[in-house]
């Protein structure tokens, strides 16, 4: 076996957020996001039926809830998102990558 590196391979051009699956079973599926001054749509909500924990390797970024409440994360800071709490990402650092590692179970 070969190990990986999660920052090898960041394209120096991100025009769409990049969403790469790193490991999938039944049960837990586990992706590295990476953004650079990407956010969600304007309208709509991530509303999902998993528990998503995603954690900010580099960079950071805000999230924003449908209560309004506003979460602000930076490198090393995590977060569990429980299943069907509505989400979007409101702002990246459009200067350098935002590197995520979600998990979804």
């Amino acid at each position: 076996m070969k190990p990986e590196n999660i920052f090898a391979a960041i394209p120096a051009d991100l025009d769409n957020e990049l969403f790469e699956v790193l490991v999938s079973s039944e049960n837990v599926t586990i992706e590295k996001i990476i953004s650079r001054g990407h956010q969600s749509p304007e309208s709509g909500w991530y509303d999902q039926e998993r528990n998503e924990w995603v954690l900010v390797l580099k960079g950071c970024a805000k999230l924003m809830f449908d209560d309004h409440a506003v979460v602000n994360l930076k490198a090393g800071d995590f977060i569990l998102i429980p299943p069907h709490k509505k989400h979007k990402v409101s702002w990246t650092d459009p200067d350098q990558e935002t590197v995520w590692l979600a998990v979804y179970f």
